[in-house]
């Protein structure tokens, strides 16, 4: 299956259809949900929407719902929902950023200016809350809890750890906060929605923090090791900006003579282009890429442990998809 970017195996000709479907409309009703009295912020609010996506949240609150009745009236809504609010976050997070590329295309700060972008990513939690107001107390206190945790991520990733944190600790908990979460949001959600009960509920939203993770650490792998844009953006461009990733973190902490120029480097400016090439190529043959694809592969396979406590079917195989799709595409 093929769903707006993202290949997975269902094996399931029902299933997929009725996801292909749902997507299609979640498109439409995303298309719809940024669109303002203002004409600006129309504009504004669809840059980073066309740029295009995954759009993984919304599928798994697609497939959690197939856990109970998919069809119900609530399903759509809370996956507009969790894809408005992560859409809202990445206006916040390439100001955060100083970032001038999201998905290829100029970032909003870099079109517009870092005011414009803070307030459509403003305007976007807006309407998520709108829509989710009609959902009930329950789907509300999932999105109040779920913006708590990706503000506190936010806070701590721009704060960094303080001088007793363990650097790789911070970093897992703030990928924990700014991308778990909002994807385990997704899984509760979507099994909310279709009236799963709350046992199930519960198994999902940690298959989601997981695989939450585990889609995050992966892109970590790609930075380094890709040598097309598969992440979204160009290879090595983490490690130009200085930003600690799973791998350099690893790299880092490691104590082997043969790492000492990669440490070296790591702990200065890489911004040379002739400094990161020599990174770049020291940490794609280092241990740490090993190490970081294990870490993966392990929080893949947590998530994959945790379906065994939901019914076998179609829905718990494409969910196991996922866990396979993590893995492969860091292999």
């Amino acid at each position: 299956m093929s769903a707006v970017g993202l290949a997975i195996e269902v094996g399931d000709p029902a299933l997929e259809a009725r996801v292909r479907r749902r997507l299609a409309r979640i498109e439409q009703e995303l298309a719809t949900a940024v669109v303002c009295d203002a004409p600006f912020v129309t504009v504004a609010a669809r840059h980073l929407l066309d740029a295009g996506g995954k759009r993984f949240r919304p599928l798994l609150v697609l497939l959690a719902a197939e856990l109970g009745d998919p069809d119900a009236d609530a399903v759509v809504p809370s996956a507009l929902v969790v894809e408005l609010t992560h859409l809202a976050t990445l206006y916040h997070d390439d100001v955060m950023d100083e970032a001038a590329l999201r998905r290829g295309a100029p970032s909003a700060n870099a079109r517009f200016d870092n005011s414009v972008a803070i307030l459509i990513g403003d305007w976007l939690f807006a309407q998520a809350s709108d829509i989710v107001a009609d959902l009930g107390p329950a789907a509300v206190r999932i999105q109040a809890r779920t913006f708590s945790r990706l503000v506190q991520g936010q806070i701590r990733e721009t704060i960094g750890p303080g001088d007793d944190d363990d650097q790789l600790e911070h970093y897992l908990s703030v990928v924990a906060d700014k991308t778990g979460s909002l994807i385990a949001a997704a899984a509760r959600m979507g099994a909310l929605a279709a009236g799963v009960g709350v046992a199930w509920q519960d198994v999902l939203t940690g298959y989601g923090e997981h695989i939450g993770a585990a889609f995050q650490l992966s892109d970590d792998v790609l930075d380094v090791a890709s040598e097309a844009a598969e992440s979204g953006k160009e290879p090595g461009t983490d490690l130009r900006e200085g930003v600690p990733t799973l791998p350099v973190l690893l790299a880092r902490r490691s104590t082997d003579d043969a790492g000492a120029r990669l440490r070296d480097l790591l702990a200065g400016d890489l911004t040379d282009p002739g400094r990161h090439a020599e990174a770049l190529r020291l940490l794609r043959a280092h241990p740490a890429m090993g190490q970081a694809r294990a870490h993966v592969l392990g929080r893949a396979e947590q998530a994959r442990g945790l379906l065994v406590e939901l019914p076998s079917g179609p829905a718990r195989q494409a969910l196991d998809a996922l866990c396979d799709l993590v893995i492969t595409r860091t292999a």
